[in-house]
């Protein structure tokens, strides 16, 4: 702002009220030391590459901000030892201040020496790098010179600074304008970084290595890839906006507190403005009297401006400051919000996704359940088709939910794999008896009731389970064979054995074959003793043929790339030493086969006796015995 001050006729010098004293500078300070140590809080929220930008910014404008600040004191302090200069402070204490007012030159003359030997040392290092010969050797004389120079000037800066310090602390209450100076020096030091070259706006070497430094400590977040991790992304997020909030809010609150301060300066600065345009339209004399003096109101009114300007022009930039930081930060939360917002919708539409295959997989198993009430009527085979059904939906449910909040969908891929292949080698047996018993109940599989033979041993399926089949043992070598009162239990993997296997009737059929063999006399009409008793062997299946075709025709439809010959009894004969052997091989039901041989042997009897009379060779006792059993003998 430019003024305009022309002679006048003597007029008093605006005398500033309202200036922020010792307590309220000290007071404001901390106000800046405690909203700048929130800074590290916007650090820790700076999670990902987006944020850098917010943080970089609000790092440099938060260390201007707080430099202003300072500026700010130490142009009040001035102003207000002006001011009471001017008020007429009491005789005690200028006395008191007189004695220390020396000290303060002294301090101020050696933090000069040192700020100029420091600047001057600065200067020389570019040079003495570039220079070569004999002017590199003068130029490291002089910087070794200059530096001696230097730690001479700190240490007897030091030494004021003690002083200074120690006055200060003796008259905390008297001492004026050292004692905030000194802390003010104090509330400085707490701050090394705000006055640090790397924190000014024009270098570029500060900024780049200010940035390059928070790319490194910067942990980037890998993407939400499940549930789980999007539900915790938006918690940090929810918990990021509400920082950001509060930093909002203590920015406005050091904002309105600069404001307080600024608002009597800027009033104090407009009234010797305005004191300055009076004088300028006031008549011009010619008195010399008149002039001289209006020259010394011109000029308190310049000092008074100068001083004035110098306190209110660091709270006028830091305003400007401040709003920018509070826009940035503002900025920052509505990213915040967006991405937020983003995410949340994602979680919403990933749980509606959840939520319909879900659906489809209880649907599907509720349809299941309906399909085997339907066609399932056996209550064993309904119960283990339910059992399985339970499994294998709460299994796909799992699995679905599994990949549904897992955050790394590759690490769990591998994971499960490598427990995949643990389980599968680890119970492998149980593996297969799961496997064997798909092959149990399948079309040529077994039921419950069915007679089977595994391993040697023979007898009634009573259970069929997933990993183990239970059967009744029927005693073996008998004709009629009966129960023996043991159930024995195999593993399903049965199915696999290379060296056994599970034997069982066609399904729908159920019948077995039985031979006699009978040893005749050499002199024995064959032919017509073939005849006679096959004969008597017909006669007696004559009433379970049409059962026998039954079974034949179900059989050869359960097989339908095999054609099965007709169920019907055969004879062989056989030339020994003894005599002729004729072995008869017939079918019967297997549940009467008990009857069924006992008729047969009633009827060869029959035949034997009828004339002319066959004569056996050894024992008259019948030999009935399966097919199974004749060959094994």
């Amino acid at each position: 702002m430019f003024i305009a001050l022309t002679p006048a006729v003597a007029a008093a010098p605006v005398e500033p009220t309202n200036v922020p004293d010792s307590q309220q500078i000290i007071g404001y300070l901390d106000r800046t030391v405690s909203w700048y140590r929130h800074l590290p809080v916007e650090q820790q929220l700076a999670s990902e590459p987006a944020d850098l930008s917010f943080l970089e910014d609000n790092r440099r404008l938060a260390s201007q901000i707080v430099r202003l600040s300072f500026d700010f004191a130490r142009a009040d302090v001035e102003l207000l030892a002006d001011s009471k200069d001017a008020a007429g402070a009491s005789g005690q204490q200028g006395a008191a201040a007189s004695p220390y007012s020396s000290l303060l030159d002294l301090a101020d003359k050696a933090e000069k020496q040192v700020k100029n030997l420091q600047a001057e040392l600065d200067s020389l290092r570019p040079k003495f790098d570039s220079a070569t010969g004999k002017r590199r050797e003068s130029l490291q004389s002089t910087i070794a010179e200059t530096q001696s120079e230097l730690d001479l000037a700190v240490t007897r800066r030091d030494v004021m600074r003690n002083m200074l310090e120690f006055v200060g602390g003796a008259n905390a209450t008297g001492s004026g304008a050292s004692g905030v100076r000194a802390q003010i020096e104090e509330l400085e030091k707490t701050l090394p970084a705000v006055g640090a070259k790397d924190a000014e706006p024009g270098n570029a070497a500060g900024a780049d290595r200010s940035r390059s430094l928070s790319l490194s400590e910067l942990s980037v977040r890998p993407e939400p890839g499940g549930l789980l991790s999007l539900t915790t992304d938006l918690f940090a997020l929810s918990r990021k906006a509400s920082a950001l909030n509060e930093s909002i809010r203590i920015t406005a609150d050091f904002a309105e507190a600069a404001q307080s301060l600024r608002t009597p300066l800027s009033a104090n600065l407009k009234a010797i403005a305005q004191r300055g345009d009076a004088l300028g339209n006031e008549p011009d004399s010619t008195d010399p009297a008149v002039l001289t003096q209006q020259k010394s109101q011109i000029d308190a009114l310049t000092l008074q401006f100068k001083q004035q300007a110098a306190a209110v022009l660091p709270l006028a930039k830091q305003r400007i400051l401040l709003d920018l930081y509070g826009r940035s930060l503002a900025s920052w939360h509505t990213a915040v919000k967006t991405q937020y917002t983003s995410e949340l919708k994602s979680l919403l539409l990933r749980l509606a996704l959840l939520g319909v295959v879900l659906a489809l997989v209880f649907g599907g198993a509720e349809l299941w359940r309906k399909a085997i009430f339907r066609y399932v009527q056996e209550s064993q085979r309904r119960h283990q088709l339910l059992l399985f059904r339970r499994i294998a939906c709460w299994f796909l449910t799992a699995v679905i939910l599994v990949f549904a909040f897992a955050t790394e969908l590759s690490s769990l891929a591998t994971f499960a794999g490598l427990m995949t292949a643990g389980i599968a080698l680890a119970l492998q047996s149980v593996i297969l008896s799961v496997v064997g018993y798909f092959f149990l109940i399948g079309k040529y599989g077994v039921r419950v009731g069915d007679r089977v033979q595994i391993a040697g041993v023979s007898g009634e399926v009573v259970e069929i389970g997933l990993v183990r089949l239970h059967v009744m043992e029927m005693g073996s070598g008998a004709v009629d064979a009966q129960p023996t009162g043991r159930v024995v239990a195999f593993s399903n993997a049965a199915v696999f054995q290379a060296a056994g296997g599970i034997f069982r009737q066609i399904p729908g059929t159920s019948f077995v074959w039985h031979e006699i063999t009978l040893l005749l006399e050499p002199e024995a009409d064959v032919q017509m003793v073939e005849e006679r008793l096959m004969g008597a062997v017909t006669t007696a299946l004559l009433e379970y043929q049409d059962e026998m075709e039954g079974q034949r025709q179900r059989m050869e439809k359960a097989i339908n790339s095999v054609t099965v010959r007709s169920l019907a009894p055969s004879s062989r004969l056989r030339l020994t030493q003894t005599g002729i052997e004729i072995v008869i091989r017939y079918p019967l039901e297997l549940e009467k086969a008990a009857a069924v041989d006992g008729r047969i042997a009633h009827e060869l009897l029959d035949a034997i006796e009828c004339e002319p009379k066959l004569k056996l060779v050894g024992s008259t006792n019948l030999n009935i015995a399966s097919v199974a059993e004749a060959v094994q003998g």
